[in-house]
């Protein structure tokens, strides 16, 4: 059974009319095809002008869908001969941040992603996406390897943020995120990173401080949830929608501030009404920008990577 957001109610009540002249047909015989017609018409005008006025927290909300593509559906779609690699070797296995050796359109690439998981079991074992700092050593130690290698990086971001328990701080949390992030301004190879889902905070940009950054349509990308925006400005959750509208944490919004380098479009309704197709879109957007970045030295690559972050400090400054 398709899952609906709030906003989608007209939609969901639309697709049971649907469903109900479908059962009946098939049960009595009879000919309500053109019944049948008329509404899934309506249906397919009302998603497609629900979605064309989605409001911040509305694609904050999309970006959480349940049913949305996760990271393994991406390399699953994208890569071939994929050979998982675990541990950080020096404390544990994180499963919140998948990754390893595969090839993309036949070209040997390192590729990781924050893996939120897709029912409870999963979910748990994931630990919904948020990383403890063995998971970003091992990201790391990826990005380490991919580097000696000259490997392409590709990476999946959909994460709500680093795991904030106490174990993680004490483990130094903090520290293994900008060690991440330092591997990936200095990696020699090209890293493309792709904001599939969620984007939050710094578990975001360890793995996403990259040459290019994609991002899905319906993604969030920012430096805090909106409701953890609203319990610190407002002390008050319920301010979520105001906050999400503050932030600027939608793609149209942060390709503007160019604080990204591209738009992947989604299906109508969302990446999760038709996975295949969300995959397929990336996938060709990745081979694009991946052609032109492959062509530079590691030299030329950490000189143009260094100056992409510089520069977006100097649109902020001034």
């Amino acid at each position: 059974m398709r899952h609906f957001l709030d906003f989608e109610k007209p939609l969901a009540e639309l697709d049971g009319k649907i469903e109900e002249l479908r059962q009946m047909s098939g049960a009595d015989g009879l000919n309500i095809a053109e019944d049948i017609a008329r509404l899934t018409e309506k249906a397919d005008r009302q998603l497609r002008a629900t979605y064309s006025k989605l409001t911040p927290w509305q694609k904050t909300q999309v970006a959480r869908h349940p049913e949305r593509p996760r990271a393994h559906d991406y390399i699953a779609g994208l890569i071939t001969d994929y050979t998982p690699l675990a541990g950080d070797r020096a404390f544990a296995e994180d499963e919140a941040i998948i990754g390893g050796l595969g090839r993309f359109q036949g070209r040997p690439v390192m590729v990781m992603g924050t893996e939120k998981g897709h029912d409870t079991d999963s979910r748990v074992k994931h630990n919904f996406g948020m990383a403890r700092p063995e998971g970003y050593r091992k990201a790391r130690r990826l990005l380490d390897l991919a580097s000696r290698f000259h490997l392409p990086v590709l990476t999946f971001v959909d994460t709500s943020g680093a795991f904030p328990g106490i174990d993680a701080e004490a483990r130094g949390q903090a520290e293994a995120i900008a060690r991440s992030i330092e591997a990936c301004l200095e990696l020699q190879s090209p890293l493309i990173a792709t904001i599939i889902g969620e984007g939050g905070s710094g578990g975001a940009i360890a793995l996403a401080a990259g040459d290019a950054v994609l991002m899905l349509e319906h993604a969030i990308y920012s430096v805090i949830s909106p409701e953890g925006c609203a319990s610190i400005l407002w002390r008050d959750a319920a301010q979520a929608p105001a906050a999400a509208e503050a932030l600027k944490l939608t793609a149209d919004d942060l390709k503007r501030l160019r604080l990204i380098d591209r738009i992947v479009a989604e299906p109508l309704g969302g990446a999760h009404r038709d996975k295949a197709m969300a995959v397929q879109a990336v996938g060709q957007a990745i081979a694009e920008t991946l052609s032109g970045l492959a062509r530079l030295t590691p030299q030329a690559l950490i000189a143009k990577r260094r100056e992409k972050f510089l520069e977006m400090g100097r649109d902020i400054a001034g």
